[in-house]
């Protein structure tokens, strides 16, 4: 029997059209008939790249008695989270507060009203490790709902009160204390793991937001520690560039293997800044070889980028990044044993047999050679999945990295493609009222974007302006700013819904405020617009800034690892901000003074004024280049030199 799948264009979606399971998409249809013939719904969220979704969908979704038996008793809808993450992170918070814990595949129930009332993650087909059956589950749920459907129903207001979250929170009344910053890098220290680097112990993820407020407040032993931890092993593709998703292990060796957009995006920064901070050539080298990887393997034809490449090929995790010695030896010839001796490989390997290369020996004369023959040979492998859709919020992500480390690396190939990317976002992601939108694919855009969307579009823009000083894209910064002000904020508690004003009516309306895995919206929210405040002096933009703050300042430096970003963005609003505009020509000396360092506490304009205020009644001086420095618009006298000009922002 077909399902109502077929249309959709989320990769994770079309995974499932086959099912025998009778799936609908989210949407009016499912919803309607829930409560027509009054059945509860059961949600599946997931996505393209997540290795346990596959599991339960080879055990269980395709398995003809328990497909029959969710089609009769339930109105089954499937869920990309990466697409829909307003009802992923509504209904993950039901199960994380039903189970204590969470993660994908997730399976709730819904009452017709949309109401959850049981949850859970993963079910295998058959009873193991303690864990029931996935039609044990069923029957359980359904029974409750044929014997105690009043009962589930009379504690919905209940459920639906505490679904709101954050957006209950209050706006403190105590004053913000910029010491809170430094008691949050004492708390980041006490969970640091100092033989492996990065916090807590497995499974590991990158840290990317602590280590961009480690350096920001002068903290280099973890955050270096850490970045070159991450580096040397297996979650770093040594072969092809760029990161997995997690460590399974304490010591960052065995990655779960998918390759997420945004951990890249936000990787690549935070070597960039590692490099520029330390001067370390390796951070250097890592933020180019992730940057190149998404270049070379993700980047679409219209110059978006596509989301995820999988953990399994040939249905085997892993199977496309592993080698044998065997092979190796085959491979390279005479450069075999250097190699093996370099990425740490052994008879026994480092999982399952095989192994993951990892930065263990010295590094032989001809490493570029030796890597560029693994790579074509892989390259001949079974592939792993792409999840080609583009997902605004990740490309903004990418366009923040390329535009920073191309300014930074004198890379134009980087600020090339994330202008384009930029282009392909502003040109196709909007809708007939020019709102932007949240994902493309195959040529067709739509859903309505997020908060995060529009936040982490605010900050690519600034960044994409501070390094090409083309007007195009600060007003563009200004109108998002102004749409996500607009259709986000609320106006009575202060900080952003994660919906906007025009989104369909949920069982609740969240605000999405923790930094993990990914900036929060708020966050990105707060930092975009205190950014764009210091280039036009606007109040307006650091009050909106600060009224997130007032929601969060006094939980986040408890908490610095679920509020990184954040604490970065108020680390910037207590810093005294240096505003530089540069002006005349030849500018680039001046540039490369300001660009050659990683300077968290500064916003940078150029060229002509164009709409930019910064730089206003700024003129060459004497027909040469001339730099202005400013705090709050209050400026030093230009000065035309490097020299003079380092002297200042030092």
């Amino acid at each position: 029997m077909p399902n109502h799948l077929e249309e959709e264009t989320s990769p994770y979606l079309l995974q499932h059209r086959e099912n025998p399971v009778d799936w609908y998409p989210w949407g009016p249809e499912a919803l309607e008939r829930a409560k027509n013939e009054d059945r509860p719904i059961l949600l599946s969220s997931g996505y393209s790249a997540c290795h346990w979704c596959h599991v339960m969908a080879h055990e269980s979704f395709e398995h003809e008695d328990t497909a029959a038996y969710m089609n009769e008793h339930f109105v089954c809808v499937k869920l990309d989270r990466e697409e829909r993450p307003d009802l992923d992170a509504i209904y993950m918070e039901a199960c994380q507060a039903m189970t204590g814990h969470g993660g994908w595949p997730l399976n709730v129930f819904l009452t017709p009203e949309q109401v959850p009332f049981y949850a859970g993650t993963y079910f295998p087909l058959e009873p193991r490790h303690g864990m029931p059956s996935w039609r044990r589950v069923l029957e359980a749920v359904a029974d409750a709902w044929e014997t105690k459907r009043d009962e589930i129903r009379a504690g919905a207001e209940r459920v639906v009160e505490r679904l709101q979250g954050g957006a209950r929170l209050q706006p403190s009344r105590e004053p913000m204390d910029p010491r809170t910053l430094d008691e949050a890098v004492a708390r980041l220290r006490s969970s640091y793991d100092r033989r492996n680097g990065g916090f807590g112990g497995a499974p590991k993820f990158p840290p990317s937001s602590a280590i961009e407020l480690l350096l920001r407040r002068g903290e280099t032993e973890m955050s270096a520690h850490t970045l070159r931890a991450m580096a040397s092993g297996g979650i770093y593709d040594q072969v092809g560039g760029g990161f997995s998703r997690y460590s399974v292990d304490a010591e960052w060796v065995v990655p779960h293997f998918e390759k997420m957009l945004y951990d890249n995006a936000l990787l690549a920064r935070a070597y960039l800044h590692g490099w520029q901070v330390t001067g370390e050539g390796l951070f250097r080298q890592i933020c180019e070889e992730t940057l190149d990887w998404a270049l070379r393997e993700m980047r679409a034809p219209e110059g978006g980028f596509f989301s995820a490449l999988d953990a399994d090929s040939e249905g085997v995790e892993g199977k496309f990044y592993v080698w044998s010695l065997e092979e190796v030896r085959e491979l390279l010839g005479d450069d075999a044993e250097a190699a093996i001796a370099h990425f740490g490989m052994s008879e026994r390997g480092n999982f399952e047999g095989e192994n993951i290369p990892v930065r263990a020996g010295p590094e032989p004369p001809r490493l570029a050679e030796i890597k560029r023959r693994l790579y074509d040979v892989r390259a001949e492998r079974v592939w792993p999945g792409l999840d080609d859709k583009r997902l605004t919020a990740w490309n903004a992500l990418m366009i923040s990295a390329l535009a920073d480390a191309g300014a930074a690396l004198e890379r134009p190939d980087y600020v090339e493609a994330a202008a384009g990317c930029a282009d392909f976002l502003l040109r196709e992601q909007r809708n007939e009222a020019g709102h932007l939108l949240r994902t493309y694919k195959d040529g067709r855009a739509r859903l309505n974007a997020y908060l995060e969307d529009h936040a982490f579009l605010l900050e690519a823009l600034i960044t994409l302006y501070e390094a090409t000083f083309d007007p195009r894209w600060f007003q563009a910064a200004r109108e998002t700013a102004e749409q996500m002000t607009a259709r986000f904020a609320d106006e009575a508690r202060g900080g952003f819904y994660e919906t906007s004003t025009d989104h369909e009516q949920l069982v609740a309306r969240r605000k999405d405020l923790e930094d993990n895995p990914i900036p929060a919206g708020n966050s990105s929210a707060a930092y975009g617009l205190l950014r764009l405040a210091a280039l036009t002096g606007e109040a307006e933009y650091e009050r909106r800034a600060v009224g997130v703050f007032r929601l969060l300042h006094e939980v986040a430096p408890q908490h610095p690892q679920a509020f990184a970003h954040l604490l970065q963005a108020m680390d910037f609003h207590f810093a005294p901000v240096k505003e530089v505009a540069l002006v005349g020509e030849p500018r680039e000396p001046l540039e490369r003074v300001v660009r050659g360092s990683f300077r968290p506490h500064l916003v940078l304009a150029g060229g002509e004024p164009d709409g930019v205020p910064l730089l206003n009644g700024r003129e060459p001086v004497e027909g040469r280049a001339a730099a202005y420095v400013c705090e709050r618009f209050a400026c030093q006298r230009p000065v035309s030199e490097p020299e003079e000009l380092a002297a200042l922002l030092a």
